[in-house]
This record gives structure tokens, C-alpha cells and sequence, in this order.
């Protein structure tokens, strides 16, 4: 019986934690500026967010509070018209050089090409674990929903709902997996035109500046971090019944469909069949199922 209530008062203390941690979308609350403030804004009622990139420099926010596992999410309208040279990140990361780090960057290009979306993870501080996709939309023309799921057993990365890429933890099997760092929420407009676009052949057509990206409705339904006994807290295996985030929620057969579609019809790079970039010793998850 004891053992019995001491779960129960874990699951109640878990439960009570992850529903005060719904950050307030608004900007102006959840966020700030830590550089580029001089030309960028929070608009409306605090709940719209404007990055610039000129020749000044770009610019670029992150969260005040930091999360262990749950859904954060973004509606962004990317820069349009001639973007190639400029990267429109929107990641999670945590602090110092062996950080952990979940990644959507978004490759601008020229006039009328589609948009690459490249992703990424670290673990600490290890990435090179890239895959791209080239959006099958203009995501300048209107907001679009970008999500991070990430939980104990698996990240998953959705554009309007649809997922393009899995990562599940296979820490039992010696493969790192971000779960035992908090990471803040970070977004960022800035001149890549060294790597972004065509490897760095297509540069910044200053002429257009200066390159906008806007963001509505910043959403966290996750777990505070306040340091290790949150992992207690938003670790705990619970029953389905328990738990009901989407963040802890399996892919569907539906949902391992519209992955593969995406990954078999706008996948462009995938770091787990570039056998000349490892030398034919590739990354051990790159051998598991990943849904």
C-alpha cells in the first residue's frame, strides 16, 4: 500500500507540474530579444514576433524558462522573395559545449525555388545528424505550424501536423539521446550565405534587404526545467491514461504513413545513407527503426 501511494503522489506532483507549465503564447511574456533588438518587435498584443536581417545584422530571441520534454510549437511565415543566403532557425538547445540541441533551420533560396528545410540533433554536443526536405508549399505566402515533439522515447519533428522525422531513444543500446538537460527555445533570422544555400555558391542579394520572418503563437506544453528533479518529475513512465500530450503519444499508423510519404516524395538529404561522409562506419541508430 505504501509503494502504492508514493506512485500515486508521484504521478500527482508530475500531473501537477506539467499542467502549470503551459507557457502564455504571447511574446512579450514568454520571450525576449538577445540580439538584433534594434530592428526587430513584438507586435499586436504581444502575441506576434518580427525578426529582421539587414546589413546591421539579423536578429533573433529565446524563451525564459527552459523544458524538459513536451510540444513546442511556432507559426512562422518565412522571408519571401529572393531569401538564399539567409537561415530562419528555430530550435531547442541547452547551454555549453557539450549541449544538447534540437534543430529546424529553414535554407532560404532564390526567387521562385522551393525552401529547404534542414534538421538536425545533438547530444552532448555531438550533431551531424542531418536530414533536409524541400517544403511542398510556399511557406512565405502564410503561417504554417512547425513542431518539436520530444519525450522520453522518441523526438518527433511536424510540419502542420505531418511528421517528417523521427529520432527515438535508444539509450538502453549505448545511443545518446537528449534527456537530461533542460533547453530554452530559440529563434534567430542571420546572413548563412557561406553554407545556406547551393553549399554557399548563391549569395545575399543585399538589394532586397531588408528580409523578414514573422512568428505568431509560440506554444510550450512542456515540463519546467528546474534542474535534476525535474527529470524526476517529467520522466516518470506513466499509463496512457496518465499522460495525455500528444508529446507522449505514439505515431499512429496514419501518422507512419504521412512520414513516409514525406521522407519518400521531399526528403533531399538523409545523414544515415551518406556512406562516403562516414566511411561506410555510420551512425548506430541509422540501423534501427525509428517508428
Amino acid at each position: 500500500m505504501a509503494t502504492f501511494q508514493a506512485l500515486a503522489m508521484a504521478v500527482f506532483v508530475f500531473v501537477i507540474a506539467f499542467r502549470s507549465s503551459v507557457v502564455d503564447g504571447k511574446f512579450s511574456k514568454s520571450m525576449y530579444f538577445n540580439w538584433g533588438a534594434h530592428h526587430s518587435s513584438i507586435l499586436g498584443n504581444g502575441d506576434e514576433l518580427r525578426l529582421v536581417l539587414d546589413k546591421t545584422s539579423g536578429s533573433g530571441v529565446q524563451s525564459k524558462r527552459a523544458f524538459l520534454f513536451g510540444s513546442i510549437e511556432m507559426l512562422i511565415k518565412l522571408v519571401p522573395g529572393n531569401s538564399a543566403g539567409t537561415v530562419t532557425a528555430y530550435y531547442l538547445s541547452s547551454m555549453g559545449a557539450n549541449h544538447d540541441e534540437i534543430d529546424f533551420e529553414f535554407l532560404g533560396n532564390s526567387t521562385g525555388e522551393p525552401y529547404t528545410v534542414h534538421t538536425n540533433i545533438y547530444t552532448q554536443g555531438q550533431g551531424n545528424r542531418e536530414q533536409q526536405f524541400q517544403l511542398w508549399f510556399d511557406p512565405t505566402a502564410d503561417f504554417h505550424n512547425y513542431t518539436i515533439h520530444w519525450n522520453p522515447t522518441e523526438i518527433v519533428w511536424y510540419v502542420d501536423s505531418l511528421p517528417i522525422r523521427v529520432f527515438k531513444n535508444y539509450q538502453s543500446e549505448g545511443i545518446a539521446y537528449p534527456s537530461q538537460q533542460g533547453m530554452r527555445v530559440y529563434s534567430s533570422l542571420w546572413n548563412a550565405d557561406n553554407w545556406a544555400t547551393r553549399g554557399g555558391l548563391v549569395k545575399i542579394d543585399w538589394t532586397a534587404a531588408p528580409f523578414v520572418a514573422n512568428y505568431r503563437r509560440f506554444r510550450a506544453r512542456a515540463c519546467k526545467w528546474d534542474g535534476p528533479v525535474s527529470i524526476i518529475q517529467c520522466g516518470l513512465p506513466t499509463p496512457a491514461n496518465w499522460w495525455t500530450s500528444p508529446a507522449y503519444k505514439q505515431l499512429t499508423i496514419s501518422q507512419q504513413g504521412q512520414l513516409k510519404w514525406a521522407q519518400d516524395n521531399h526528403m533531399i538529404y538523409n545523414y544515415c545513407t551518406d556512406y562516403k561522409r562516414f566511411n561506410s562506419q555510420m551512425p548506430p541508430e541509422c540501423s534501427k527503426p525509428q517508428y
